[in-house]
């Protein structure tokens, strides 16, 4: 049974296949948080001189923690990470960089989100949280970004970069100390407050040694170091990358809903530069929000204005465009598209019998719709360091109705409960290469492998 909450979104695409979600890709920090590397002492001075010739505006301490992620970072997979990172680095590090300094925080921040994402906006953690600085829903609310059956503003690169700078500052006029704004940001300012109680010491360091914060946040800082002292001097740790050049657009405001596909028809795109182009759309169209804002290739929003005025607009959700190819007729075309050769030539005015040329392109009024979208009943087992919102985040529901389902009073999931949720996307992108899935009538059972905690901010 579908919920009337999506009603809307399910009249939006009924003729379409717009509701899967976006894939996501895995967040690097889950790979490496929760793991310990040899040191080799090989690298202390070296290290020890990049920083002291390195111009900075966080503290750079160099110790056996930070040396040894310095030494994965030197493997085949650490490098790849470190090398993944450094190139997307190149598209967004004059935004982030004016970012930060609009918001008056520390230029070398940025390596915070190498840590996180290594600069993907599309990132996903097994606990729930998305976009290149890893924000969970409620924080990302907190600091304005929203989140929508259409749109996450966790994956759009700049409001998340102002929102984790404002949120670190935060957290830094409570700490005063950069290395613990940087722990809270990873487990929640609760957490180290309680760590800073229990020992006495508001030092990061001091918290480390006496083991009071979670495994994951003791190895952040040390992430973050390992990662800011190879960036300041990437050929002295032997890395090379051709680092991505920034992406100019054209932004125009559609005004409602518009299937992307169509989009990159008018435009002579395809949809994957697009979603490139626009990282915090989830589905495979823009929201029915005057105030949104697609963005395009440079140079394409005049001939976007002019050839979309062709089609109603409350047709952009369910109507397309087809370039003709050599050898096809209306019927051909109307075949493929699930329409009738008449409706082709009324909509694009054309005569009857008449011929097609190359490269024509033709408006498809694409009026039959397909059957709705039903939700589907998915059991899932809570897995270590799962939290109700970032399952919740993962199968794009809201958490409060996944407590409906489950008639759970609380936001506490205990390991090995097995929770009911209803989906219209199936299983999450993310969780499908690391899941056992077998099907049972309607029911899909998903056994994920053990994930890191994460009380992640």
């Amino acid at each position: 049974m579908v919920d009337t909450t999506y009603t809307y979104e399910l009249q939006a695409f009924q003729a379409g296949d717009g509701f899967q979600e976006a894939p996501a890709v895995p967040a690097p920090i889950d790979e490496v948080a929760e793991m310990t590397f040899p040191v080799d002492p090989r690298l202390k001075d070296r290290a020890e001189l990049a920083a002291k010739n390195s111009s900075h505006d966080l503290p750079l301490t160099v110790n056996d923690e930070v040396l040894s992620f310095l030494n994965f970072f030197q493997t085949p997979r650490g490098r790849a990470i470190v090398e993944a990172g450094l190139r997307r680095q190149g598209r967004y590090k004059d935004m982030i960089a004016r970012v930060l300094k609009e918001e008056g925080v520390p230029q070398d921040l940025i390596y915070l989100a190498q840590a996180e994402s290594a600069f993907q906006p599309l990132a996903l953690s097994r606990a729930g949280a998305r976009g290149m600085w890893q924000f969970v829903a409620y924080r990302g609310q907190q600091y304005g970004l929203r989140r929508t059956w259409w749109i996450d503003e966790r994956q759009d690169p700049e409001k998340a970069t102002r929102a984790a700078a404002q949120h670190l500052r935060d957290l830094y006029g409570l700490f005063g100390d950069w290395y613990l704004a940087m722990a809270a940001y990873n487990c929640g300012p609760g957490n180290v407050q309680k760590g800073i109680e229990r020992t006495g010491y508001a030092d990061f360091w001091e918290l480390y040694r006496r083991n009071v914060l979670p495994k994951e946040t003791k190895n952040y800082v040390p992430i973050i170091l390992a990662l800011t002292l190879i960036a300041k001097d990437a050929a002295h740790y032997g890395v090379q990358v051709d680092p991505e050049t920034p992406v100019s657009t054209d932004v125009v405001k559609p005004g409602r809903a518009i299937d992307l596909r169509l989009v990159a028809e008018t435009i002579d795109v395809d949809v994957e530069t697009l979603r490139g182009l626009n990282p915090p759309l989830l589905r495979l169209a823009t929201p029915d929000d005057p105030a949104f804002e697609l963005h395009l290739p440079v140079g394409s929003a005049e001939k976007f204005s002019a050839e979309i005025a062709d089609i109603p607009a409350d047709k952009w959700v369910s109507w397309r465009r087809h370039r003709v190819e050599s050898g096809e007729t209306l019927g051909s075309i109307a075949k493929k598209y699930h329409v009738t050769p008449a409706a082709i030539a009324e909509a694009n005015s054309l005569e009857r019998g008449a011929g097609l040329d190359p490269g024509e392109k033709l408006i498809i009024p694409a009026t039959q719709a397909q059957a709705e979208t039903k939700r589907r009943l998915v059991s899932y087992r809570v897995r270590k360091g799962d939290t109700l919102l970032g399952i919740a985040d993962q199968f794009s529901v809201d958490s409060d109705d996944v407590k409906k389902w489950n008639r759970l009073k609380t936001n506490h999931v205990a390991r090995g409960m097995v929770l009911r949720i209803y989906t219209q996307g199936g299983l999450p992108e993310t969780a499908s290469s690391r899941a056992r899935t077998t099907a049972k009538k309607k029911t899909t059972h998903v056994a994920q492998a053990a994930t890191p905690s994460s009380d992640k901010n």
